[in-house]
């Protein structure tokens, strides 16, 4: 996949209608918006379209609506905050491709802002389907991808519109392209790559990748339990994937091969229940695990070897948190490692999901170089694969 794509600075936009793919899938907690960092993300490209004359068409999906549309889906708050946030009126349309959407499209004057519905609302959005795309790309001159959470997905929206418009990316892809894709392409060395998670299985795409890439990979989070059990450590009732456990042996064996360290915690903190005031010790893996006793965290010598890691590194990606950071006595861990990426020098990278979330919730987000907006899209990213929304966009 070529990652030197043409983006809004290529093309002239004055006098042009320009429909623009956003990921606006922000929280909602009965109808009013609890995080708008997705909305804000997506502002440098609307203001720089908006300032070059052009008349911007926004589209984003929100939420998993079933059956066609639903009151609670609706981009209403959205067009609302948004508006806020542009200092100027963002209009709704009350469908997707229907007459409301298609009569304010065709209205829309160079420096105003227009929302379609939900895309979720048209059954085609997920099947990618071409009627639905052709309907969307009717309405514009010019289609600009900003949506890197849903890169990943060919959907309607995201993939097949460039079949019918000339189609580049937004500030926040090339962003995306320029931390993810540099630190696969061409990482400052010592590159050092941070796993966890619940389950081996959302990564092991990941790692066969960054086996090939990284200096160092260290493992934590719910996974490295698998990973103990492939050594034929006891791991009690700690969480595993035990249909993943030869694939875990492979990973180690193929790490030696390609002689890339794959550190495992050597010192865990485990707990005799799922709960936070549960009794907690810290136990290395060679003396396993008792029954009844379950793996929650990396433990302090872990902490210390995972932080000088990073220290020595200059580049750094992160993805999965090292325990279960949402209970405090079991959090850390992975606030040891977001701290030690928010002090050190290098470039640091965060693959979205649960690990960006803790990050901000810890308060290092500020002094992380890089925090993907896509979690599934940055894992597929990390591992190899193409993204169809980035694939289908002009190389430059």
């Amino acid at each position: 996949m070529n990652l030197n794509k043409k983006t809004v600075r290529d093309l002239n936009v004055s006098g042009k209608r320009v429909l623009v793919r956003c990921d606006f899938n922000v929280p909602l907690s009965d109808g009013a918006i609890t995080d708008d960092k997705r909305i804000r993300e997506s502002l440098p490209t609307i203001r720089y379209l908006l300032e070059n004359g052009a008349a911007v068409i926004l589209c984003s999906h929100l939420g998993r609506p079933k059956n066609g549309p639903e009151e609670k889906y609706s981009m209403k708050p959205v067009a609302e905050r948004l508006g806020e946030l542009l200092g100027k009126p963002v209009a709704l349309a009350a469908d997707v491709v229907g007459g409301d959407a298609a009569a304010k499209a065709k209205a829309l004057r160079a420096g105003e802002v227009l929302l379609l519905e939900n895309v979720r609302f048209e059954k085609g959005e997920t099947k990618n389907d071409p009627e639905l795309s052709k309907k969307l790309a009717s309405f514009a001159d010019l289609f600009v991808n900003d949506a890197f959470g849903t890169a990943h997905r060919a959907h309607s929206s995201t993939a097949g519109i460039a079949r019918y418009l000339p189609a580049v990316s937004g500030f926040l892809i090339e962003k995306e392209l320029k931390f993810l894709g540099g630190a696969l392409e061409n990482p400052a060395r010592p590159f050092v790559a941070i796993l966890g998670g619940a389950k081996v299985s959302d990564k092991i795409g990941v790692i066969e990748s960054l086996l090939g890439k990284a200096d160092r990979i260290l493992v934590g989070g719910g996974m490295a339990y698998t990973f103990y059990k492939a050594m034929g450590y006891q791991i009690g009732a700690s969480i595993c994937e035990d249909d993943k456990v030869e694939t875990a042996k492979r990973l180690i064996d193929l790490a030696k091969e390609k002689k890339v360290p794959l550190l495992l915690p050597v010192d865990n903190v485990i707990a005799d229940a799922f709960s936070a005031d549960a009794a907690k010790k810290t136990a290395a893996p060679a003396d396993g695990i008792p029954d009844g006793w379950m793996g929650m965290d990396i433990g302090p010598e872990t902490v210390r070897a995972f932080s000088e890691a990073v220290r020595t590194a200059k580049t750094v990606v992160w993805n999965g948190p090292m325990g279960v950071f949402e209970l405090a006595p079991f959090a850390e861990g992975t606030r040891a490692v977001a701290k030690a990426m928010a002090q050190s020098d290098a470039v640091t990278i965060i693959g979205g999901g649960d690990s960006a979330a803790a990050a901000a919730q810890l308060g290092f987000e500020e002094q992380i170089t890089h925090i993907s907006t896509g979690g599934g899209a940055s894992l597929e990213f990390l591992e190899g694969l193409e993204l169809p929304g980035v694939a289908c966009l002009q190389d430059r």
